[in-house]
């Protein structure tokens, strides 16, 4: 059986860019008020999961929502968690 010829490869060279780069101005640090309501709410979602676990049934208003305390905390810990996408 004949052996297969082998290529030679050239020498990736990258297109040449017609466009002149703009320069992107750098983000500064988020805000401080960004930070505590980001780390509150997580802390918040965090603390009301905890108190309906210890104290869920001698808490009126919390045996009154039921399974939404479920709801309730990990939307607040969630919400604070996707705040950190835009955290600087």
């Amino acid at each position: 059986m004949p052996k297969s010829k082998v290529r030679k490869k050239t020498a990736y060279t990258p297109p040449v860019d017609r466009r002149t780069p703009v320069k992107v101005q750098a983000a500064g640090p988020s805000n401080l008020f960004y930070k505590i309501v980001m780390f509150g709410l997580m802390l918040l979602g965090l603390a009301w999961l905890v108190v309906n676990y210890i104290a869920g049934d001698k808490v009126s208003f919390l045996s009154e929502l039921g399974n939404w305390n479920f709801a309730i905390g990990f939307a607040a810990m969630i919400a604070g968690l996707l705040m950190t996408m835009r955290w600087r």
